[in-house]
């Protein structure tokens, strides 16, 4: 058996960057992007105004205080979207609002807010204001030829922005992968459907379609796939047009546990079956071509462990992300486990601060069939293969599964 950073490793080796594909700025969130992209106008094109207010020489302010105000005639307005028609002279202002272009001959803005005026053609100045004040300067953000985006960057709102701003509508991003999921087994029915007394509800099938979706790939559900081989290779002969196939069940050894031969049959060639962890150890792994392939063991917890530790990161590689792994911390376990040794254990645990420290708590019992507990957590605790318990106290490395949310705790103001 491969120990959990073999298997990833040879999967990894495996997961080469898809092709690239053009796409809509507004579809390019969370894609990684495979081009640089460089700004082709100035960013602002010309000295604007940042506030509501009067566009004036600040050497004309000099002085002004509401005691001893400054006055000046009102020379025009100027509003965003139109260029000023006229310089502003010396003893004048123009009205300007935010965004506006500066005219000519002002150097400062004074906030509507310091002045007051009980005469349209009049203002009155109540604080002076240094040239440059409340000024936009053109091309202040960007300059013509400035990179704005390199190639492999993930694109975020801030960069979707940018290059709108560059200006781009479209972009060439990373193909994400298309994900055909499958659940395998006689036992199983659909949601939808009333389970005869001998089975049980397919839930396989959207926890981890939904796994590929947080990952940024595509899902498609296939019908499941019953326990013979005729059903097995005419579902995985669908599957196989997928940049990605994930069947769960059938790994393991017992008599009908097909799945690894169907595969084979179907032209995959398997590169390791079984992983030393706990859950989650029956994990097949093959390749078609430049197609991965993996069969995840049946029970519920423990195929979406494997998918965490082993599928997930291939996605995003296939993606053209660079990071491709979640977030570690150091926590307290608040309780203590058993766990099988010679294998590592990844417990569901809970995490949540108490001051500087994270506290990780099991997440009731441990078996992998106990789904409820992976709604529950929201982390998984890393027991060492050479313990046999994790004892309350102890300090502990955990995958943090949702890192989206702060607490009340963790808030930065």
């Amino acid at each position: 058996m491969l120990s959990t950073i073999e298997a990833r490793e040879v999967i990894l080796k495996h997961a080469t960057p898809l092709g690239v594909e053009r796409v809509s700025i507004l579809e390019a969130l969370g894609r990684v992007i495979a081009e640089e992209v460089r700004a082709a106008r100035q960013q602002p094109p010309w000295d604007n105004s940042a506030m509501d207010g009067f566009a004036v020489r600040a050497a004309d302010a000099l002085g002004a205080s509401p005691g001893t105000p400054v006055r000046l005639r009102v020379a025009g307005e100027i509003m965003a979207g139109t260029m000023p028609s006229r310089a502003v002279m010396p003893g004048q202002a123009a009205r300007i609002m935010t965004g506006a272009p500066m005219p000519r001959g002002a150097d400062a803005v004074v906030r509507v807010e310091d002045t007051e005026s009980d005469d349209p053609e009049w203002v009155r100045i109540l604080k002076p204001v240094e040239p440059g004040r409340d000024v936009r300067r053109a091309g202040e953000d960007q300059e013509v030829g400035d990179l704005l985006v390199g190639a492999g960057t993930r694109l975020r709102p801030g960069e979707i922005g940018v290059i709108a701003g560059a200006p781009r509508a479209f972009v060439s991003v990373r193909r994400v992968p298309t994900v055909a999921v499958i659940a395998t087994g006689d036992e199983l029915a659909e949601p939808d459907t009333a389970p005869s007394s001998a089975q049980i509800v397919n839930t396989s099938s959207y926890s981890i379609a939904a796994m590929v979706r947080e990952a940024g790939a595509r899902a498609v559900v296939l019908p499941i796939a019953r326990d013979d081989r005729a059903s097995l290779d005419a579902v995985f002969a669908e599957a196989l047009h997928a940049d990605v196939v994930v069947s769960v069940g059938g790994v393991s050894v017992g008599e009908r546990d097909l799945v690894r031969e169907s595969l084979e049959a179907s032209g995959v060639t398997m590169r390791f079956w079984k992983v030393r962890v706990t859950p989650g150890k029956p994990l097949a792994f093959g390749t078609a071509g430049r197609k991965l392939v993996f069969g995840l063991p049946g029970n519920p917890v423990s195929c979406m462990v494997s998918f965490e530790l082993f599928v997930r990161p291939a996605l995003l590689k296939l993606a053209g992300h660079a990071r491709i792994f979640r977030r570690t911390l150091c926590a307290t376990m608040t309780a203590s486990v058993k766990k099988r040794k010679d294998y590592v254990h990844f417990l569901r645990v809970r995490l949540d601060r108490e001051g500087d420290r994270w506290l990780a708590t099991p997440m009731g019992q441990q078996g992998s069939g106990v789904l409820r507990s992976m709604a529950w957590a929201n982390g998984l605790a890393v027991g060492p293969r050479e313990m046999d318990r994790l004892e309350a106290g102890m300090e502990v490395q955990v995958i943090h599964l949702d890192d989206c949310w702060a607490t009340a705790e963790d808030r930065p103001v």
